[in-house]
Parts: structure tokens; sequence; C-alpha cells
């Protein structure tokens, strides 16, 4: 049985055997000026597309690592997470990383909206410039790619079921730029072909270009 503890080091979901807390301390070798522009999710954002201050939607936010590279990179991002339990693991994590010098900068870009991202895109006060979907399915549960210690959230997220609304809804915010993470031989996201896309060895990025 899962439950969620709050210790000096943070809230912590364990199901007894394993744990995990939100953190983000171990992603800033990730986001140093030499290694950042090589991220794939980076190159995919395009960070110089765009304006003094460009805005990003995550949609599926987890526990907010891809969020973080995006706003390493400049952007501004609104992330959604519908789980209560995750959702709560990210907000700790965002508050105790703020207090972080380090962190600090990167942490004021980001801001959670706890709930459905679906509803939320539908609402939105301004054109974004950047979507980003990483929608869990069946396949990538059983990915060997999948560090033991996030076996917990994936056992608390559901694969997508409602993949066409989610990627219509994406579409219907009226993004410049719509991103798309998936396992590299993964099918394409409601079957809707990339204007392009960047792989590395375990995952993709679809790409969808909007005028």
């Amino acid at each position: 049985m899962m439950e969620l503890k709050k210790t000096e080091e943070g809230l912590v979901l364990t199901d007894g055997e394993l744990s995990v807390t939100g953190d983000f301390r171990h992603l800033l070798p990730r986001v140093t000026k030499g290694r950042l522009a090589g991220e794939l999710l980076v190159k995919a954002a395009k960070r110089n597309s765009f304006g003094e201050s460009p805005t990003a939607i995550d949609a599926t936010a987890g526990l907010g690592e891809d969020s973080f590279l995006l706003a390493a990179a400049g952007f501004h991002v609104r992330m959604y997470e519908r789980d209560a339990v995750i959702a709560e693991l990210l907000s700790d994590a965002l508050e105790r990383g703020r207090q972080d010098p380090e962190l600090a900068d990167i942490l004021a870009r980001m801001e959670l909206e706890k709930g459905d991202s679906i509803e939320g895109m539908r609402d939105l006060p301004e054109r974004p410039d950047v979507i980003l979907l990483d929608p869990m399915f069946p396949k990538r549960r059983k990915s060997a790619l999948v560090k033991k210690k996030f076996q917990l959230i994936h056992g608390l997220e559901k694969p997508c079921e409602d993949e066409a609304e989610l990627f219509e809804a994406a579409v219907n915010a009226g993004p410049h730029r719509l991103i798309v993470k998936r396992p590299l031989k993964g099918p394409f996201l409601a079957d809707r072909k990339p204007d392009y896309n960047l792989s590395g060895k375990a995952i993709r990025y679809d790409c969808y270009i909007f005028p």
C-alpha cells in the first residue's frame, strides 16, 4: 500500500520498499551552459524562435523534469498534473527548490496547475509558444527504461486512454509548436504524423508546427 510521508528531505511516496520524492537538484548537471543546448527537448522547443519571454505548457508534468529543462532554456512553463498524489510531490519539490539558490531562478519560471490539462488548455489566457505532451500508454509501463523508483509513479498514473482528446485540446490551444515525447519506436500520438521528429537512443520528440 502506497502512502505519502513528510520527512526532513521532503514529501515522500513509499510502499515500504521503494520510495520517491520530487527533486530538481539532480538535473543541475544537465542545465549547464555546455550541456543544456544539447538536450533533445531543448532542441525541439527551439527557444530562439520566440521572443524575450516565451511560454510553454507541459500538459503531462509528472515530477516536472521536462518542465525544468524548458524553464532552464528560458521558457515560462505552466505545468498541469491531474494525479493528486503526483501533484503534491511536484508542489513540494517546487517549494523546497525555490529556497535553493542554484534552483531558484529556474523554478521562478515554473508554475503548477493541479488538475486536468484537457480542461485547462481550453481556457488559456494567451496563445502558448510551445505545448509539450508526454502521455503514458501500456507498452511503456513494461519498459526496462523506467527507473525502478519511478515504478511507484507509474503505478499511480493510468496509460493514456484519451490521447485523441488530449492531442486535439493541445492543437486547439493554438501553440506555435506542439512537441510529443514518445518511446523511440512508439506510434504517433492519436495517429497524427508530425512535421518532423528528433530521435535519441530511447526516445523521440514528434514536432508539429502551426502558423
